[in-house]
């Protein structure tokens, strides 16, 4: 059984910052992209950022130079730091992460963690 936990998430002031953390485990043979989404209430979910198994990046515009994703192939896991942080950033953010279980490669998707910034 492949499991991703994401931890982190909190209520911060507008212009703080937060970092989210994903870890997956089981019997996993490989990881290959992981991301970020996130998904504001009554709004679609949003990919926010992803991160290739070789570490190239890409970010959606509306979180460019304000956050950044990184992974510790090491420990399976995979981080968002949040800077900046406005209220428009508020949602459930939820990692993504392709994983191969012996020859099968599967999406696996995070419980969540709320993100609210506010003053």
């Amino acid at each position: 059984q492949v499991q991703l936990v994401e931890s982190g998430g909190g209520l911060v002031q507008p212009g703080g910052s937060l970092r989210l953390s994903c870890a997956a485990s089981g019997s996993i043979f490989s990881i290959y992209a992981m991301r970020w989404y996130r998904q504001a209430p009554a709004k679609q979910r949003e990919l926010v950022a992803t991160i290739t198994s070789g570490g190239s990046t890409n970010y959606a515009d509306s979180v460019k130079g304000r956050f950044t994703i990184s992974r510790d192939n090491a420990k399976n896991t995979v981080y968002l730091q949040m800077n900046s942080l406005k209220p428009e950033d508020t949602a459930v953010y939820y990692c993504n992460a392709d994983i191969q279980v012996a020859t099968t490669l599967t999406a696996r998707w995070g419980q969540g963690t709320q993100v609210t910034v506010s003053s």
